[in-house]
Parts: structure tokens; C-alpha cells; sequence
């Protein structure tokens, strides 16, 4: 079967293309800088694209084979324009209806978490399993949903936005709670977020929390304090996940993902909040790292049908 899937990793910095084929191995990788502009990068979006495909020697002679995108916003439902993106001026653009016309190539775009997700649920760490929740935490926090291998976007394209539901059980000494960039107050974001660790470590404005564990182990009071408070909110963050949900695996990426030690302390808090008393869900750590985003971006193409048109 010679079925090649194609995704596109929006980032801020940076675009990035690959290529998968029938088995989900990367035949293809490419990278350019993103201009930081909209139509400029449209332009570089479609260069991109087209440059992978000669390279694979395909779209000569048959249609153009479809693109996936994932993006660090999401679209809306109701006017189909770009919001809640970190770039900002790719906010209120028409993006899904744009890059069809620029590409020449059938779209489908999601929110990166929600690609990492289906990634993950695919052909990564939580492969196999019917129910997933794919959480990235890094300088913010966001998730997607997976079932069956479909992913489940929701009607206002935000199912497995964890980041901005409220840290649950809250205590009198947690008050008052940290304000949120989007005007609500004790996001989950707010305290589980790099830049929230790295504060609870060394100081408000502080915003790296690398070699926090390293620091742990060789006694550094503060870095164990910080992450005795950040596992125990973390705890009850999946607690409130597994209670609503009940998703087979939770599977983190981003730069929580690096804190093995510390994740590995979290499954056994989740009793003191999970109304079961055999808690069965997989708190997993990705399998694709980095290139979890661009893969679920080609795997918003399900079926060698869609591919084929």
C-alpha cells in the first residue's frame, strides 16, 4: 500500500512538514522558519508542502494529496475564524477557508494539543487503548481527546481544554487563587504550567524550571517544596480527569513530560480523590516526543479513502 499521509506543526518559529507512510513512519521531514506574518506564511505553508511532495516524487500526476495542520489556536465554529491562538496575528484570519485557495490541496485543521493526542492514541504511547487524554504542559497547558482513534474536537472545538478548568478541592491556604490571562481565576494552567513551577521554585517572574529534580535530589529545600505542591495539585488535576472522564490513559507531553520522577509520584494521590476505589487509568509519558504534534497533524487523515479522495 503506498498511502502517504501529509502534516504540517504550526509553530510560532518555526513550520514543519512530514510525511508518514501506510505504517505511520516518518519517510519525510522538513522545516522552515515562519515568517510571522499571515500571508507570508500561507505562501511558506504551500512551498513547504509542495517542495515535500516533488521530493517524494508524488502529486505529477494524480490530485494533490490532502494536508493536515495542526495550529497553536483553534478555529471557530461559528465564522470559522482562527482564535485563542499564541500568534496572535493569526487570530480572526480565515485561515481554514485561505489555505485551501493558497495550497490547492484539501485542509484539515486542529489545535496542536488535540494533534498530539491523536498521535499519542494512535500509534504512540497510549496505542490500543479506546478512551485517551492527551495533556501538554509546557509554557501553558492544553489537552485533546481521542475515542476509538477518533478525535473528539467537540462543537466548540474545545473538548480536552483542561488548561482553564479550576484547580479542584481547593484549600483555604490556596487562596487567593492566581488570575489567569483569560480573566477567570485558579486555572489549572496557572498552577501547572513550566513558568507556575519555576515561580513556586525560585521566585515570582522566574519562567524556567529546568534541573528543578536534579536540584530536589541534592537537597535544595525550596525545588523539593515546589515539587511536593506541584505533583500534589497535579494529582488532583487527574483526579478531577479520571472522575469526569474516565479515559483509559492520560499521556503527557511537553516539558511536564520531562518530569519522570515526579509523575511517577502522582498515581498513588489519585485515591484520595477518585470515587473508586481501583483507579485503572494509565498515567503515561509520550512516545514521540517532539514530533507528536506533526504526526497527529498527518493523522487527521484517517483513511486511505480520504487520502485518495
Amino acid at each position: 500500500m503506498n498511502i502517504i499521509r501529509l502534516g504540517i506543526d504550526l509553530g510560532a518559529t518555526k513550520i514543519e512538514i512530514a510525511a508518514l507512510d501506510h505504517a505511520g513512519n516518518i519517510i519525510l521531514r522538513r522545516r522552515t522558519p515562519n515568517p510571522g506574518a499571515y500571508e507570508p506564511m500561507m505562501a511558506a505553508i504551500r512551498d513547504l508542502a509542495d517542495s515535500a511532495t516533488v521530493e517524494l516524487g508524488l502529486d505529477s500526476t494524480g490530485p494533490r494529496l490532502p494536508l493536515g495542520v495542526g495550529i497553536p489556536g483553534s478555529i471557530n465554529a461559528s465564522d470559522g475564524l482562527v482564535k485563542n491562538a499564541n500568534a496572535t496575528w493569526l487570530n480572526g484570519k480565515p485561515f481554514a477557508r485561505d489555505l485551501p485557495e493558497v495550497t490547492k490541496r484539501l485542509i484539515r485543521i486542529e489545535n496542536d494539543a488535540n494533534c498530539f493526542a491523536l498521535s499519542e492514541a494512535t500509534d504512540g504511547a497510549a496505542a490500543g487503548r479506546p478512551v485517551v487524554l492527551g495533556i501538554i504542559i509546557g509554557s501553558g497547558m492544553g489537552g485533546g481527546i481521542v475515542v476509538d482513534g477518533r478525535l473528539v474536537p467537540g462543537p466548540n472545538h474545545l473538548a480536552g481544554e483542561c488548561g482553564h478548568i479550576p484547580l479542584p478541592w481547593v484549600r483555604a491556604d490556596e487562596f487567593p487563587l492566581p488570575r489567569c490571562f483569560c480573566g477567570n481565576e485558579g486555572c489549572l494552567e496557572r498552577f501547572l504550567c513550566g513558568p507556575a513551577l519555576a515561580a513556586s521554585w525560585k521566585g515570582e517572574g522566574e519562567r524556567n524550571a529546568h534541573g528543578i529534580e536534579d536540584a530536589a535530589d541534592n537537597g535544595d529545600v525550596r525545588a523539593q517544596k515546589a515539587l511536593d505542591r506541584y505533583v500534589d495539585h497535579l494529582a488532583r488535576a487527574c483526579a478531577l480527569f479520571i472522575n469526569f472522564l474516565d479515559p483509559d490513559a492520560i499521556v503527557f507531553g511537553g516539558g511536564v513530560s520531562n518530569l519522570k520522577k515526579t509523575l511517577a509520584r502522582v498515581p498513588p494521590l489519585l485515591s484520595q480523590h477518585i470515587i473508586t476505589p481501583e483507579c485503572r487509568t494509565e498515567l503515561l509519558v509520550h512516545k514521540h516526543g517532539d514530533s507528536s504534534g506533526v504526526r497527529g497533524a498527518a493523522w487527521l487523515w484517517n483513511t486511505a479513502e480520504e487520502i485518495r479522495g
